[in-house]
């Protein structure tokens, strides 16, 4: 048999899922991509077929592998990185799901979070952590995910199943329930029931698990009545899992690497350093920062997470997120407003200003207020489709410029070169303009699937197929890189306005 000369990264995202075959220049040598449909039981829910996932998952891995013209006996380790907060619940003894995965975006726990929120209880744990907060100055009392609910956290997801699905309480009960994100159900099924199991970045993505003293938080399951039984265990991010079984792929491919999407886009960028800053603009945008040994929380804004444990390195994140990016563009492009993504960074380079025209996000459906929508204001009548994209552009770039405030102000450590992934980092005026705006170099790879990369990576260093991140960083490849060209100020006038027109905005 020829000797085991690729690693395999699967990235299983919100829309797609995809296979890369990378050989030891990380080169790409075979993919495959497939979509993954969410269904819509009812208005808010959000949901994944479980089967259909698991079928997805399976052929892109083989087509990938397939398409390099190579067999799986040469595959020296298999990375997953999966969306996060996305999660299922099972039966321990038979295996069978309770529901559906429910979505990240599912908004279904609503009127839970509402009284939550408003309850008695929680305004006093509020305040009992505010003042620890006050007293010690310590930021593990900004942390726990229970001082504000939001319909997104996977916490009060969870709590909703157990109200309204009367076999997976009686399950929970009886010690016979599995809770599972995406990772832990695919390694599952991958393992035949053998290996339950998730990853400390996935753990700290799901706001159950407690960063700081690295367990799942007993204090919030109390609080949600929440069954400590169900949890899997927590392992290393690079880290062998076992191997597939056999008659999935035709040999035993091992399980190198768990890990959740953002943090995996982080390593696959070699933000290995504290300061290190990674800048995901997709659907939605997230600002990633190394914070090393520790973690920065800030209420609101920035939320802590692990981003991925190696032996005994734990390296922390802070991170922050913007929603309809991507999400926005596409819009525009459905409407007509464009034909190719391609041509509107041409678009909003070939006039001056949007004139005065801005857009204002919020095409997600919003619990804190029910009023929000997207919207352009300064409409004229010589506003060209040309005002209204550039409009769109602007307001990615203002959004990132905000965002990098925050985390300019909340976190005390010297931020270093930015890296960008993501389809909306091939746009150069959203580049050039964010380099303008933050005043700071922007670095965009060459490989635009930075997850699947990461998880390619950590499974490398856990097979020996790469030996440590000086390898990976000398893998890196830079397609381009944006310098500030503008003064910062020029673009004062153009975002006040847009500052401006966001307070109208709000609860019209």
């Amino acid at each position: 048999a020829a000797p085991a000369r690729y690693v395999l990264g699967v990235d299983v995202g919100s829309t797609m899922v995809k296979c890369h075959v990378y050989d030891r220049a990380a080169a790409v040598r075979g993919s495959s991509c497939r979509k993954v449909e969410s269904l819509y039981p009812r208005p808010g829910w959000v949901e994944l077929d479980p089967e259909e996932l698991w079928s997805q998952f399976v052929g892109v891995i083989k087509e990938s592998v397939q398409t390099a013209g190579l067999h799986m006996g040469q595959i020296a380790g298999l990375g997953i990185s999966t969306q996060r907060g996305t999660f299922i619940t099972w039966h321990k003894r038979t295996g069978k799901p309770f529901h559906n995965f429910i979505s990240w975006q599912d908004i279904r726990s609503a009127e839970l979070v509402d009284s939550w929120n408003k309850s008695l209880l929680l305004k006093v744990i509020h305040v009992i952590f505010t003042v620890l907060h006050f007293l010690t100055g310590n930021d593990r009392y900004l942390a726990p995910s229970f001082l504000t609910f939001s319909t997104h956290q996977t916490s009060v997801k969870l709590s909703w199943v157990f109200r309204n699905i009367p076999e997976a309480e009686e399950a929970a009960r009886k010690n016979n329930c599995c809770f599972g994100t995406i990772d832990t159900w695919l390694l599952y099924r991958l393992t035949k029931g053998s290996v339950y199991a998730t990853d400390y970045s996935n753990a700290s993505s799901t706001g159950i698990f407690e960063p700081f003293m690295k367990c799942w938080s007993p204090t919030l399951c109390n609080l949600l009545s929440l069954p400590m039984s169900i949890y899997p265990p927590v392992k290393d991010t690079s880290f062998n899992f076992g191997s597939a079984d056999s008659e999935i792929f035709g040999v035993p491919v091992p399980i190198m690497a768990l890990v959740a999407d953002q943090q995996a886009a982080m390593f696959g960028e070699c933000c290995f350093h504290p300061g290190d800053v990674k800048l995901t603009m997709g659907t939605g945008g997230f600002w990633n920062v190394n914070t090393g040994e520790h973690l920065f929380a800030s209420r609101r804004s920035l939320y802590p997470l692990i981003g991925w444990k190696i032996g005994e390195e734990v390296v922390y994140l802070t991170e922050g997120t913007i929603s309809d990016i991507g999400t926005a563009i596409k819009w525009a492009q459905d409407i007509g407003l464009f034909t190719n993504v391609d041509e509107t960074a041409k678009m909003a380079q070939s006039i001056a200003d949007s004139q005065g025209v801005c857009f204002l996000p919020g095409l997600q459906v919003s619990v804190d207020d029910t009023y929000l929508c997207a919207s352009f204001m300064g409409l004229k009548p010589s506003t060209t489709r040309n005002h209204l994209v550039r409009a769109i552009l602007e307001s990615v770039a203002f959004r990132n410029k905000l965002l990098y405030d925050t985390i300019v102000k909340k976190v005390h450590i010297p931020l270093q070169t930015i890296r960008a992934d993501g389809g909306v980092s091939n746009n150069s005026f959203v580049m050039q303009m964010t380099s303008d705006l933050i005043n700071k170099k922007i670095e965009k790879p060459a490989n635009a699937d930075m997850s699947s990369l990461g998880a390619a990576f950590l499974a490398g260093l856990a097979s020996g197929f790469w030996t440590d991140k000086e390898q990976l960083k000398k893998l890196r490849r830079i397609e381009a890189v944006f310098e500030p060209q503008k003064d910062s100020e020029e673009y004062r006038p153009a975002m006040d306005t847009w500052l401006q027109a966001m307070k109208h905005s709000l609860h019209w």
